[in-house]
Order: structure tokens, then C-alpha cells, then sequence
């Protein structure tokens, strides 16, 4: 039963993320991960998306290449203009140049599966490798993102098969500690906002040295520091293979402003090993920090960030039976002394300090900021059998993991702006959430097929976020922000994330609209 499980788990999250791709228009960021792919195609450059590191974008540029998009060579606009022009201006089909993007993307989600299947069996035996599985297969966060031509995913998957190898280390050192440094490398090389795990990954090597040595303490500890180091050292050649294979001479001159960092962080910096692009692209990003940017939570607008921002998302994102799984795989990592609690640090020590710099950042946009959770307490909650009577434990864990897949199959095909029953599903995510968590520019299509069947010939007025373009969709639509409220009469469509956040002259026309239906859950269409 066991090879009929694992292929029905990959089939059901294979089937719900190709019809996400092939249905779904490009998020908002997604053409500028696609433009800068294809930019490294046909020309060579880092110069678009330096904040980026480029190897989630090569990951990509594998589906670009295939597609074979045209490209105006030397194009000299920003990032945004440059992923408009590769898909709407170019003559290309941006309904296939997207779903060749994000097959790599798709491809790699599933090989992880395989990373969280195989740690979770080798820690609770193939029970517990099964529940973990379907915990992964059946997260809407993991199916909405891996069906994108984004980095989130990536970067949490080569992040979870680094720790994976350095537990392996613990009887295989000289095998595994080499292989934990090239995944380590490949999730800097994917995203910044893997940083701060380094120093908890090498701490983790150094303890599957230490465990793996024998001989007095100063022996083991000599070792214990060189295998750390030679994870560092594999990581950073990663990384620097991986802009060299963008451009062998490291040409580079940004296209956009690089702000100057003062104090620890410019000192910080300064002494990374790393590629001067990628101590720019940290530059850029700290210079996002700074950025006066507007949240939304539980119907409240605000500026700034809420530190508790990114745990309220979780609560409403996750399924319900999934967060009880998580914290019962928490406690029961930490408190099984003998068989587990030597995997508590490599499951919970990185996931901790990822989310609590993440809960620091200035972007509260989503809870793909914290993709990595989902993850590592799968694996965590595959350990539940471990302390569980046999035959009650697995009802138990069967009954909850049940409860997820009901919740996960009925939001299909809509995974991007799910919302667990407990605050209503996905059809009132918006009343709780914004941005990634629910609209992210991806039903522009489902707007313009529902227009053409219910709406044709009515005036359209559009206030529409994200970077799809609405009259190569066929949507002939005006600004209602752009003349009077009193000469806005008709359908008027609203994305979400706008209308989460609408102020003046938009907030008076909603407020005088009466909502008839929503598109995908992330589009509402009003009459007025």
C-alpha cells in the first residue's frame, strides 16, 4: 500500500498544480522573475532583479528556454517594464511562456516531497514518513506557490534537504556533509531571506561531526569546527558558481538604485565572501525595509508592520487538522528523549529564527515569507506515531490528516487565497487578509471569461492589482478613480487586495456599490 499512497499523494498535488498553472495569469511577481530568466538566456546579465539571487530564476529560465519567448535585445527599462514587454508586447502567448516557467518550479516541488517523505520515515518509520507526505502534498500554501514562477518554494525545499543531510551526517559525515553544503548554497543562492539560518546550519554540522567522531573532546571539537567550516565553504562556492554560470566575467552595473547601508549591517556586508551582485541585492533589500508600506489585518489597515502579523496569517492559512498535527510533532520532538530529541534542533532550530526574522521584516504581504513551516513540521508531525498507542494513535492521526484533505480539496482549484473553516474559507479570506494571502493579480483571465458570459456589452469600470495586462484578455475597461463618483454607473470589478486597502475616492464608490459576485475569490465584481 505504501507505493500506491506516495503516488496518489504526488498525483492529487500534481493535478492541482498544473490546473493552478494553466488556469492562473501571472502573479505579480512572477514576470519579472520570468523577464529576468530570459534576460539570462539571451543575454547574459545580472542586471534585472539584483535583490534576487539567481538561481531560482535559472530554475525557471529551464521552462523559459523551452518556451522560447522573443525578447527586444538590450532592453533598458526596469524590472517591471521588462516582464510587460516579454509577455504582452513581444508577440509572445503569455499563457504558454507562463506555464513553461513554472513547470521547472512545479517539478522541484515534487522532488522535495520525496526530501520530506524519506526524513520523517527515517525518524517515526513509514507511518510517519506517510503522514508527513500528506501533509506537504495537501498544504495550500505549498500548492499555491508551487504552482508559481516564484522562489518561496524553492527556498524552503533546498533549505529542508540541507538539514536533512546534516542529520544524515550524524553516521555519514565524509558522504553527506558536502552534499548538505551544495543545498545550503543552492537556498542562498535562491533567496536572501535564508541568511539567518546559516549560522544555526552550521551549528548543526558541527554536532553531526561531533556525534560521528570518536576519540577525546579536543578531537572530536577540531573536527566538529572543520566540518562546519567546510559546509560554509561549499555553500559559498555555490553561490558563486551560480553567478558565474549567469555570467562567467561577473559583469555588473545595477540598473537600479543600491542604497548605501551604514552601521553593523554595512559592516556586515562588507564581510560576506559573496559576490559584490549579491552584497548589492542585500543592499536593495534593506533599502525595502525602510519603505513606509501599508498592511492589512483582520480588516484593520495600517502602515508599518505588526510583529505578530505572520503567525495570525498561519492561523487563518492553515488548515485547521494541519496546525494541530504541528504542534503535537512539536512537543513530541522536544519531549521523546531518546529517539527524538537529538532531531529537535534540525527540525525546529532553523524554522524558529527564519520566522522570527521574518516577523521583523517591514512586508506584511503573506505568509509565503514563512513557506519553509510547512516543511519542516510535516516532518515534525510525522514523529506524532512515535509516542501514540499503535492503533488509536493512527486513527487519531488518520481522523486529523482526513480533516486536512477535505479542507485542502475543497478550495480546488482556488489554493491561493484559502482560509481554514474557522475563519470562514476561502470565499472570506479578503475580510481577513491581503496581497499573496488572497489576491495576487493570478484570476485577470477568470475576470475576463466571466465579463464575456454574464456582463457583455454593460460598461466596465476596473480597478485591477497586479501585473497581467486586461485588454490583451479582452477586458475593455476604464479607471472609476479617474472621473467623478457620479458618472461611475455599471459593473464595476475590484481586486481584493485593492479594496482591502481603498481610501478617498474608491472607498466612497464601494461604499455606494452593492457586490454581486466574486471571480476566484480574489476579484469582486459590485453593481452600481
Amino acid at each position: 500500500m505504501v507505493p500506491a499512497l506516495v503516488v496518489l499523494l504526488l498525483g492529487q498535488m500534481l493535478v492541482a498544480m498544473v490546473t493552478a498553472a494553466v488556469r492562473q495569469t501571472p502573479t505579480i511577481d512572477e514576470p519579472v522573475y520570468v523577464g529576468a530568466a530570459a534576460v539570462y538566456l539571451e543575454e547574459h546579465s545580472l542586471r534585472f532583479n539584483p535583490e534576487h539571487p539567481p538561481l531560482g530564476k535559472l530554475v525557471i529560465a529551464a521552462g523559459v528556454a523551452v518556451a522560447q519567448p522573443r525578447l527586444d535585445p538590450g532592453f533598458d527599462g526596469d524590472q517591471t517594464q521588462l516582464g510587460r514587454r516579454l509577455l504582452y508586447e513581444s508577440g509572445n502567448d503569455p499563457w504558454r511562456v507562463m506555464l513553461w516557467a513554472r513547470l521547472p518550479v512545479i517539478a522541484l516541488t515534487l522532488a522535495f516531497a520525496a526530501v520530506v517523505f524519506l526524513f520523517a520515515r527515517e525518524l517515526a518509520g513509514t507511518a510517519g514518513g506517510l503522514t508527513a507526505l500528506a501533509l506537504y502534498c495537501l498544504s495550500p500554501d505549498v500548492i499555491a506557490h508551487g504552482s508559481l514562477a516564484t522562489l518561496d518554494v524553492p527556498a524552503a525545499g533546498f533549505l529542508l534537504t540541507a538539514v536533512w543531510l546534516l542529520w544524515r551526517a550524524r553516521r555519514r559525515p565524509r558522504r553527506c556533509l558536502p552534499w548538505a553544503g551544495v543545498a545550503l548554497g543552492a537556498a542562498l543562492a535562491t533567496k536572501m531571506s535564508t541568511l539567518p539560518a546559516v549560522p544555526v546550519l552550521l551549528a548543526l554540522a558541527g554536532v553531526s561531526v561531533w556525534c560521528a567522531s570518536e576519540g577525546g573532546w579536543r578531537r572530536r571539537a577540531v573536527r566538529a569546527c572543520a566540518g562546519a567550516a567546510a559546509v560554509g565553504l561549499v555553500a559559498v562556492a555555490v553561490v558563486w558558481v551560480t553567478y558565474l554560470l549567469v555570467d562567467p566575467r561577473l559583469r555588473w552595473s545595477p540598473q537600479q538604485h543600491v542604497p548605501v547601508v551604514h552601521g553593523l549591517r554595512g559592516l556586515m556586508l562588507e564581510s560576506m565572501p559573496f559576490p559584490e551582485p549579491y552584497r548589492d541585492g542585500m543592499r536593495i533589500q534593506f533599502g525595502f525595509e525602510n519603505f513606509p508600506w501599508e498592511g492589512f489585518l483582520f480588516g484593520r489597515l495600517y502602515t508599518g508592520s505588526l510583529w505578530y502579523y505572520l503567525p495570525a496569517a498561519l492561523l487563518v492559512k492553515t488548515p485547521l487538522g494541519m496546525l494541530a498535527l504541528w504542534a503535537a510533532g512539536a512537543v513530541t520532538v522536544l519531549a521523546v528523549r531518546r529517539r527524538l530529541r537529538p532531531a529537535a534542533p534540525y527540525l525546529l532550530a532553523a524554522p524558529a529564527v527564519l520566522l522570527a526574522a521574518a516577523m521583523q521584516g517591514s512586508r506584511n504581504f503573506g505568509t509565503r515569507y514563512a513557506l519553509f513551516l510547512p516543511l519542516f513540521l510535516a516532518v515534525a508531525a510525522g514523529c506524532v506515531l512515535v509516542v501514540l498507542r499503535p492503533r488509536w494513535g493512527r486513527i487519531a492521526t488518520g481522523a486529523l490528516v482526513a480533516f486536512v484533505a477535505v479542507s485542502s480539496l475543497r478550495t480546488f482549484p482556488f489554493y491561493l487565497p484559502y482560509s481554514n473553516e474557522a475563519f470562514g474559507g476561502p470565499a472570506r479570506t479578503r475580510q481577513h487578509l491581503h496581497d499573496s494571502n488572497v489576491d495576487w493579480g493570478q484570476d485577470l483571465g477568470r475576470l475576463a471569461e466571466r465579463l464575456r458570459e454574464r456582463y457583455r456589452g454593460e460598461r466596465i469600470w476596473l480597478v485591477y492589482k497586479g501585473s497581467g495586462v486586461p485588454s490583451y484578455y479582452g477586458i475593455r475597461a476604464a479607471d472609476p478613480r479617474k472621473v467623478p463618483p457620479e458618472r461611475v454607473h455599471g459593473v464595476l470589478a475590484v481586486s481584493d487586495s485593492a479594496a482591502a486597502k481603498a481610501t478617498g475616492r474608491l472607498a466612497r464608490l464601494l461604499e455606494g456599490s452593492r457586490p454581486v459576485e466574486d471571480v476566484g475569490h480574489s476579484i469582486t465584481i459590485y453593481r452600481r
